[in-house]
């Protein structure tokens, strides 16, 4: 199987810009440095992980997948990538996130609720441990659950 014909679902604006930097360039007497600016591929603030998640998601949905399921810690910028990718597709997104709730939603958290993720918080589980037994639980009501890496 090669990349193109790997299942995709497009999720953002590509190609991302690359936006030379003369004045570091310069700093450092070396030749031409561009940044790429990942931050404008239309998803939730951006981010490199939309590029994993449109092959991931793509896959999700030739499974016949009704949700999704991920893991990581309560600021992660991939859950909230996620989260987005998940909304903009009609996938329910459940987040098994290490820790405990914090008295005060913010960030990337805040962003997980209101792309309507579903948060599970795992306490010492800080890697993921707790995600078999919600695929389990989420099978057992008629869900089709698809792991996030």
């Amino acid at each position: 199987m090669t990349l193109t014909t790997l299942p995709r679902q497009s999720l953002g604006f590509f190609p991302t810009p690359l936006v030379e930097l003369p004045r570091l360039s310069r700093a450092l007497a070396g030749p031409p440095i561009f940044m790429k600016r990942d931050d404008l591929s239309g998803l939730a603030l951006g981010g490199n992980k939309t590029r994993k998640l449109e092959f991931i998601l793509g896959e999700a949905l030739v499974q016949g997948a009704d949700c999704v399921i991920t893991a990581g810690a309560a600021q992660s910028n991939h859950c909230r990538q996620t989260a987005a990718a998940a909304a903009q597709l009609g996938l329910e997104c459940h987040l098994v996130l290490g820790g405990e709730q914090p008295a005060e939603i913010t960030g990337n958290l805040l962003l997980d609720e209101l792309f309507g993720a579903q948060c599970r918080w795992a306490g010492e589980h800080r890697k993921g441990e707790d995600i078999p037994q919600l695929a389990t639980q989420l099978k057992a009501t008629g869900k089709k659950p698809f792991l996030v890496p």
